[in-house]
């Protein structure tokens, strides 16, 4: 066949692209336009090899085999197939798995099944050299393509340069096309920009001692009061209590930030008079994960209305499911703050209640539990587990629940703005 067929190593064109932008070989230093990157292997491979591209095969390594958001972005584009390898750490350092096996069990294949004309592989890791010298005897011309070095040297192996047909190098303009470095403070990279929500959350309101039940309004994330709420302070927290009703909270202090479970421990009871027993207990959090709902502490459950609030999988009909995944595919970077908008949008356009929208909005800052645990294991689909005990990252949570409550937060004004002009 008159056609040829790219082979991506991503760890290593990336890596030196790091390396070369950069300094050092971390992904995390460089930022990737895949479309463009894509765009520019294709156009390259079809001017080198005097061929029509086939298919752009990428290999990569990620956690589980669990597709990363770029890796979700890449596998819907055109001529695009993503295959992926594990990703495991060993002494504080990530290392590929099976991306190797995968490569060359594709090059000789491809070739033995003379499915191409020519393979171009962007790589340059010496395993595969017995697949390229199989490749090169089934009458397949490889093509051997290297990223620039960062110190002019070879960043490939000598004897996969040495058996190749036709060697190209990637140099820096071409890289700059479609990868940038990071722009860093000193030695490390810039905070990402404060995310006012995020914020919000942290600075739920806590009495200023464990003797006070909390008697003022929080404030709501537009600044509107919600319903009064008695709790006792977290261990090791220490936040300042929210205005009265109409007015501005006072900013959280930067003493400690709270983690679900500091949070579940609000619903132990506030303290009466000395001898007298605990009689304003707080509501009961509860806190999901992939392998259930965890309940912190004795208290009473969710109020029944609550409790009562439909799950976005109740709301959404077959078709709609379709739609949402075609979405979820094709159009969500899997930002934590963006799924959290993504997953509110559906639940508040599918609602056929306002009543349910206004509870949940007194119940700010808690997401019910089962809406929680829907919105995690939605959150979950995006490789957004941590790489520890199959848990979300506790910032990502956060920004997860921050973007959730600002689209709560848009729909809830526009209900009301609708409902003042009816």
């Amino acid at each position: 066949m008159d056609r040829c067929v790219v082979l991506v190593d991503a760890g290593y064109l990336l890596g030196a692209a790091a390396s070369l932008l950069a300094g050092e070989p971390a992904r995390s230093r460089i930022s990737v336009d895949h479309a463009a990157l894509i765009q520019g292997l294709r156009e390259r491979a079809e001017a080198d090899t005097e061929r029509p591209l086939l298919r752009i095969y990428w290999f990569d390594g990620a956690p589980d085999r669990v597709p990363q958001p770029e890796h979700r972005r890449l596998r819907v584009m055109p001529r695009v197939t993503v295959r992926l390898g594990a990703l495991t750490r060993s002494d504080g350092r990530w290392a590929q798995k099976g991306v190797d096996a995968a490569m060359h069990a594709e090059l000789t294949e491809l070739a033995r099944n003379r499915a191409c004309s020519d393979i171009v592989l962007v790589t340059g890791d010496g395993d595969l050299l017995p697949g390229l010298m199989s490749a090169k005897e089934h009458g397949v011309a490889v093509h051997l393509w290297a990223v620039q070095a960062a110190d002019g040297d070879y960043n490939q192996s000598e004897d996969l340069v040495a058996e190749a047909d036709e060697r190209r190098v990637l140099d820096r303009a071409w890289i700059t096309r479609a990868v940038r470095a990071r722009e860093l403070s000193g030695v490390c990279s810039s905070p990402p920009a404060p995310r006012p929500e995020i914020a919000a959350i942290l600075s739920a309101p806590l009495p200023e001692s464990a003797g006070e039940p909390a008697t003022a309004a929080p404030a709501t994330r537009n600044g509107s009061a919600a319903a009064p709420a008695a709790t006792a302070p977290v261990a090791g927290t220490t936040r300042a209590p929210a205005a009265a009703q109409g007015g501005a909270t006072d900013p959280p202090t930067a003493k400690g930030v709270p983690t679900p479970k500091d949070l579940a421990e609000l619903n132990r009871a506030v303290g009466g008079p000395p001898g007298t027993p605990a009689t304003v207990p707080s509501a009961t959090l509860r806190w999901s994960s992939d392998k259930g709902w965890v309940d912190r502490g004795g208290g009473p459950a969710e109020p029944p209305e609550t409790a009562a609030l439909p799950t976005l999988a109740q709301l959404t009909s077959a078709e709609q499911r379709w739609a949402d995944r075609e979405e979820d595919i094709t159009a969500v970077s899997g930002d934590p703050f963006e799924v959290g908008q993504v997953f509110a949008r559906r639940w508040t356009e599918r609602l056929n209640t306002p009543a349910h929208l206004q509870q949940l909005s007194t119940e700010y800052p808690r997401i019910p539990h089962r809406i929680d645990g829907e919105l995690l294991r939605y959150a979950a689909r995006f490789g957004l587990l941590a790489h520890k005990d199959d848990q979300i990252d506790e910032h990502d949570r956060y920004a997860i629940r921050a973007g959730f409550w600002r689209e709560v937060d848009a729909r809830t004004a526009s209900v009301e703005a609708a409902t003042r002009d009816a």
